[in-house]
């Protein structure tokens, strides 16, 4: 079925645009460059309260590169987000979400840190997952330093971001050391049986556009270590597989409706509710994978949402 009769006339030049990876004719540095240079031209001066630092990965791990985002306006027990960037895991940086970060920090007065974890096939799971709880784990013990309120504690991701933040969430629930306050998921990776054979369902009105069947299959090829992921973390490597979610945190998913991974994010959704998970979900029409760099309708409605939910999950509790 061809979808272009459903694309929003506003993300025609963002999908013609975008830089699609081809494992036969670019290398996978080459491609990393250009996705560096792109998001770097988009992303505004740092803040005079930015700080970027090295704080000790897992054990055995090298240490994880943070980039730590600061209100202007320095108040206690200030909330915190933990932000993860995309790049089908296997490109990308922490600063190319420098943007949304320094947004988010500015208007909800939280701290952010963006998190530059290792990315496959170089280091495939756990390592990019294990760099992240590094990060979480380095915020809970130092909160009283940065100002930060433990119980006010979310971790965010879009695309691959968006996966591993899901992951990550699961992984803190299972390890018992530290209570996030919310997950917030855009466009998430979540199943690496979609664009396959194995899928549960083939929307052939999605992934047209931007993040095809063959990109995503590659992203999580990448990531797949190169022995068989037991049983017991499989959760970790791909929350769509994972058979408990009860217990997750607040959970927000946005994903367009032309978007590939918008089968698994609705499916994720539904097994969130059924597991009595308080969860907020939004489909926006027209739009595919990515969007949120498109000035759009759509993308407007999503950062009104984004907002929303910060207010609500990053609020004082009474």
């Amino acid at each position: 079925m061809d979808a272009r009769h459903l694309l929003d006339p506003a993300a025609q030049d963002f999908v013609q645009k975008f830089p699609s990876y081809d494992p036969a004719s670019q290398s996978l540095a080459d491609y990393r460059r250009i996705v560096a240079d792109t998001y770097s031209r988009r992303t505004p001066p740092k803040p005079l309260n930015f700080e970027e630092r090295r704080i000790p990965g897992a054990q055995g791990a090298p240490d994880v590169r943070i980039l730590i985002y600061r209100p202007e306006t320095v108040t206690p027990a200030m909330p915190a987000v933990i932000h993860l960037h995309g790049g089908g895991f296997f490109s990308g940086t922490a600063d190319m979400v420098g943007s949304e970060s320094r947004s988010i920090c500015d208007k909800h007065g939280a701290v952010v840190v963006a998190v530059d974890y290792r990315l496959a096939p170089e280091h495939p799971f756990p390592a990019p997952l294990e760099d992240c709880y590094a990060a979480l784990d380095w915020l809970f013990v130092h909160a009283e330093e940065l100002g930060v309120d433990r119980t006010r504690i979310a971790v965010m991701g879009g695309s691959a971001g968006g996966g591993l933040a899901a992951a990550l969430a699961l992984l803190a629930r299972d390890r018992g050391e530290h209570k996030l306050r919310a997950q917030l998921l855009i466009y998430p990776m979540l199943d690496p049986r979609t664009g396959t054979p194995e899928a549960p369902v083939d929307n052939s009105s999605t992934g047209q556009f931007v993040w095809t069947r063959e990109t995503n299959r590659f992203g999580w090829e990448q990531l797949r270590p190169g022995n068989p992921i037991p049983s017991g973390e499989i959760a970790y490597y791909a929350p769509a597989l994972a058979e408990n979610l009860s217990g997750l945190p607040d959970t927000f998913i946005a994903v367009g409706a032309l978007d590939l991974l918008l089968e698994e994010s609705t499916a994720y959704v539904l097994r969130l509710s059924r597991a009595a998970v308080p969860v907020e979900a939004h489909i926006y029409p027209g739009v595919p994978h990515g969007f949120r760099s498109i000035k759009s309708r759509a993308g407007e409605h999503l950062a009104l949402d984004l907002e929303r939910a910060f207010n609500r999950f990053l609020a004082v509790k009474s």
